[in-house]
């Protein structure tokens, strides 16, 4: 792609293309072009054809790995076509970050791992890296975190998520 995307939002959501996604976040954020960033979905056809029979026939998708991603794209803030960017988990944006995806932002809407040390919500359980890798988005690049699942909830701060579970465990 060799225009301009203006990229209105950067998420990490699991399930990639799904309802919260379709109904609430494109329409309010009137976003033209949804990019996957997601190694497993680029790797697999059946996986992005889902993707792509998903979504409306008048939005743009793009699928594509991390590394690609980060290396292909030119992104302007303010112009061009609204862009949402998903990433299929947190350690894809942390290195998408790290490879010159330079964002303000995240919004972590749903998170599964296995391995929880950190229950955020009843869509957010996080495992030790990713409270790693997003506390070095906060901390070292300057990135504010916030989950939320669609528009109209309140965003919460992940630092503010952090501060209680320390409080917690004291």
């Amino acid at each position: 792609m060799s225009q301009p995307l203006n990229i209105v939002l950067v998420r990490v959501d699991n399930r990639l293309v799904h309802g919260q996604l379709l109904e609430a976040w494109i329409p309010y954020l009137k976003a033209g072009c949804v990019i996957v960033v997601s190694d497993e979905a680029a790797a697999d056809f059946f996986h992005e054809t889902v993707i792509r029979m998903a979504v409306p026939n008048e939005i743009e998708v793009l699928v594509i790995g991390v590394d690609d991603f980060s290396r292909e794209f030119p992104f302007t803030k303010g112009q061009g076509k609204n862009t949402v960017v998903l990433f299929s988990n947190i350690a894809g944006a942390a290195r998408a970050y790290d490879r010159g995806f330079r964002f303000t932002s995240l919004n972590i809407g749903n998170v599964y791992d296995e391995n929880c040390i950190l229950c955020c919500s009843r869509s957010v359980l996080l495992s030790e890296q990713d409270i790693d890798l997003i506390s070095t988005l906060i901390n070292e690049k300057g990135v504010t975190v916030e989950l939320r699942g669609v528009p109209r909830d309140e965003p919460d701060d992940f630092r503010n998520i952090i501060g209680q579970a320390n409080r917690t465990e004291s």
